[in-house]
């Protein structure tokens, strides 16, 4: 593991590539975060990151002093963080899988880009299927892997908690629960190890009389897993939601706070599982990933993450997708 990928860079500055719905959503509420004090746009619409910059920029004398501005690959070299939210959408009526093909063509123009640059910093993949574009990624970077995170299921997870909290009549942020594997239709709530503040779910949804946990639990994780669908059907694209995960992983990592995330990486035996990045909890700090968290599962969960798992192979086999 490279333990001083932040001490060659500035730490901070972030650049983010792609200026799309969620990539301008993302540099928005990271100018809000105060993290850091350079930001850098890059689009292959060179106009329409600058014109995101100087909308951006605006807001700045509400915010902490930050320098945005559009720019090109040469000004990433020193960046301690590059997200890459660079894709085609998420259309109505398609999965995220669906965006394959399209998708790691484009990581095919960005990545040696970076490359080149002799890049000392971490990679954040936002851009979907998330899972599949980190294992692209992290193959066609050559970086530590350590060093390549997806944003994996941090608003899946976020998602659920929203609506375990509003099922129970309470602060979603007292829900420890996640949601694993795939970033898609194949994700799993992870029953087995969730509880509001130390009280096992069960137990706690009996204290707010809630009995019928197997048609609420297939329910929750159903609305979960369909939300980004419901949310594309009705105004096209999802981007708010993802922007504040993206913020929670920026501090996680500029702040070194080894907060536990379920963010997307390469498996290497964990549960059985190898050889491709699916999300999971990790504890995430200054170096990118320290570590996967063995979180409870039961036998019903672990054969749902290792088909989740087979899913996301045979899609880069399918497509006989080289990289």
């Amino acid at each position: 593991m490279d333990k001083n990928c932040l001490n060659c860079t500035n730490v901070r500055k972030v650049v983010m590539i792609g200026c799309g719905f969620v990539g301008a959503a993302c540099c928005f509420s990271i100018m809000q975060s105060g993290l850091f004090s350079e930001m850098v746009l890059i689009d292959a619409d060179k106009a329409k990151a600058e014109g995101e910059a100087l909308d951006i920029s605006h807001g700045v004398p509400f915010a902490k002093p930050i320098k945005i501005y559009a720019g090109d690959y040469d000004d990433i070299k020193n960046a301690s963080l590059i997200i890459i939210s660079a894709g085609a959408n998420q259309k109505p009526g398609e999965t995220r899988l669906d965006l394959v093909k399209k998708n790691i063509s484009i990581f095919k123009s960005i990545i040696p880009e970076i490359k080149k640059r002799d890049f000392k910093g971490i990679l954040l993949i936002v851009a979907n299927p998330v899972d599949i574009l980190t294992t692209v990624a992290i193959k066609l970077s050559e970086l530590p892997e350590n060093r390549v995170i997806g944003s994996g299921t941090v608003l899946d997870t976020a998602r659920l908690k929203h609506e375990l909290g509003n099922h129970l009549n309470v602060d979603s942020r007292s829900v420890h629960a996640f949601i694993i594997g795939e970033h898609g239709d194949s994700e799993i709530a992870a029953w087995s190890s969730a509880n509001v503040s130390g009280v096992p779910l069960h137990k706690f949804c009996e204290m707010r009389g809630y009995c019928n946990h197997e048609e609420n639990m297939k329910k929750i994780a159903l609305d979960v897993k369909n939300s980004a669908y419901e949310i594309i059907e009705k105004k096209k694209a999802t981007y708010f939601g993802v922007a504040m995960a993206v913020k929670r992983i920026c501090e996680a990592i500029i702040r070194d706070e080894k907060s536990i995330l379920p963010i997307s990486s390469m498996m290497h035996g964990q549960y059985g599982i190898e050889g491709i990045s699916l999300s999971m909890p990790a504890i995430v700090g200054k170096d990118g990933i320290e570590t996967h968290i063995p979180i409870q599962l039961n036998e019903e969960e672990i054969s749902k993450l290792h088909d989740s798992a087979k899913t996301l192979q045979d899609i880069l086999n399918q497509n006989e997708i080289s990289v």
